[in-house]
């Protein structure tokens, strides 16, 4: 499949909606009281912006992503376009900036995933839906 998932188009766009009309908070349906950043990606293909709103926990200073696509047999479309192009736009708590996308391996991803699965507990059943290896990637800003 190439672009967006079209089952999740209109999810994302109310999602960043939401988003910016509350200064980066979700007010509303699915993401409501969980933290979000809106990823922007350049196209590994296309080299035109993509923009996907993601649950995010922290570790340090670093925000913390999963690529998931709830534990569908692929990996998502922001992840392949930031394995070509690293540097992404993220927009949270009302503050946009860019940073360095780095995929974590071994046991830091492992204590990362698990890290996130505590705050996102729907994370567990995604791995066990899939036999892919799900991503963990740390965005870190950049100065």
């Amino acid at each position: 499949m190439t672009g967006p998932d079209p089952r999740f188009a209109n999810l994302n766009a109310t999602v960043v909606e939401d988003f910016r009309a509350h200064g980066g908070r979700i007010s509303a349906g699915p993401f409501a009281g969980r933290p979000v950043l809106l990823l922007t990606t350049t196209g590994a293909k296309t080299d035109e912006p993509h923009l996907a709103p993601l649950v995010y926990s922290r570790d340090g200073d670093r925000l913390v992503i999963v690529g998931s696509k709830a534990g569908a047999p692929v990996h998502p479309a922001w992840y392949l376009n930031l394995m070509a192009n690293p540097i992404v736009r993220v927009e949270v708590g009302g503050e946009t900036f860019q940073a360095r996308a780095t995929v974590a391996e071994g046991n830091e991803r492992d204590r990362l995933y698990a890290q996130h699965a505590v705050q996102h507990p729907t994370f567990v059943e995604y791995q066990k839906r899939t036999a892919r290896r799900i991503p963990v990637i740390v965005l870190e800003r950049l100065r």
